[in-house]
């Protein structure tokens, strides 16, 4: 029985001292990590709302959990998976907006490594204000069907319409106007990812209204 005791406040007295240390600070999930992968040079996307959804989510940064937003008109989904870049801002307070190319769905909360590849610049107006509201597209690393893509001029230009018109028409749903003023390149979209992650260093903190 001493024996035992002895064990036993010898581990109390690890347990203590584990908790009077001060262990290095992990990032704040998920928005903490950082925009770009230094390994391999892809963009860190975290999905919001997989591909195929009629719901849309949205990341709560007070509650730390993904929650719905918004569930679309019967008959519509959205097209692709439809993600967020970890530390930026844009210009209305969320993070920049990113629709992953990949055949299959992956799920809200997913970290998934993406090749950026262009952009599509648009303007959003809502209750008489008017934002930027651009939308990157990139394709997921580990696509099979979009791997190949390497510039926006290499998606079918029927598929950049439809992705168009679905933003239109969800944004139009909402009593919100979507106008693209133009498609960019990689190097464009780079840039506004960049400028983006500079915002966020200055403000540092994620919006709470989901202007998506």
């Amino acid at each position: 029985m001493r024996k035992r005791k002895g064990v036993t406040a010898k581990t109390g007295s690890k347990r203590k001292k584990a908790r009077g240390s001060s262990a290095p600070a992990r990032p704040s999930y998920p928005f903490d990590l950082p925009a770009w992968d230094s390994a391999s040079g892809m963009l860190h996307v975290l999905v919001d709302t997989p591909k195929g959804s009629p719901i849309k989510f949205k990341y709560d940064a007070e509650k730390r959990c993904y929650t719905i937003s918004h569930i679309l008109p019967p008959g519509t989904t959205f097209p692709f998976d439809f993600g967020s870049i970890p530390s930026t801002l844009a210009d209305d307070g969320d993070p920049l907006d990113v629709l992953v190319l990949m055949e299959e769905p992956s799920f809200p909360g997913c970290l998934v490594p993406v090749r950026l590849i262009g952009v599509l610049e648009a303007e959003q107006t809502q209750e008489g204000r008017t934002d930027r509201n651009d939308r990157l597209i990139g394709a997921a690393g580990k696509s099979r069907t979009y791997r190949g893509l390497e510039a926006i001029e290499d998606v079918p230009d029927h598929l950049l319409r439809e992705i168009e018109h679905f933003f239109v028409s969800y944004n139009e749903e909402r009593g919100r106007k979507f106008e693209v003023l133009g498609r960019s390149g990689a190097d464009r979209a780079a840039r506004l990812v960049d400028a983006g992650h500079r915002r966020f260093r200055r403000k540092g903190t994620i919006a709470k209204g989901d202007k998506t």
